[in-house]
């Protein structure tokens, strides 16, 4: 085995396509156990049962960046929300008034339907706020 594939290729090629499964799944667990069965084939299939112990570091690796991604990513929203939500409690969307129970105006929206967060088309994005708490 070539140690710049071990030591550089994989572990970067398992960060980036776990910052893209991370985005598309939703589910660190998941990342992680799609990256350990990948691993596994490789690891019988092209290598050798010594491979198994990479495959598990990459699999943590893996699992570490989906879930720094994560929170990363819900970090932003909050700030995001923050910054474009009134301090009042009060988010205006599509000039109609959302009241919000919470202290943080954007840790969450209880509504029957969250289409409602989405602006109009002839809405500015400078008009509307709390578009990035909706889950």
């Amino acid at each position: 085995m070539n140690n710049l594939l071990i030591f550089f290729a994989l572990p970067v090629a398992t960060v980036i396509l776990a910052l893209v499964l991370q985005k598309i799944l939703k589910c660190p667990l998941l990342v992680a156990a799609t990256f350990f069965a990948i691993y596994l084939i490789v690891t019988f299939a092209a290598f050798d049962a010594s491979f198994l112990v990479y495959a598990i570091l990459y699999t943590i690796l893996a699992y570490v960046t989906a879930v720094l991604s994560q929170v990363i990513c819900k970090c932003i929203n909050m700030f995001l929300c923050n910054n474009n939500c009134s301090s009042n409690g009060i988010a205006r969307i599509s000039e109609r008034p959302i009241t919000i129970n919470n202290t943080s105006p954007c840790t969450s929206i209880n509504l029957a339907n969250e289409a409602n967060l989405l602006p109009d088309r002839n809405t500015r994005r400078n008009n509307w706020s709390c578009h990035c708490c909706r889950r």
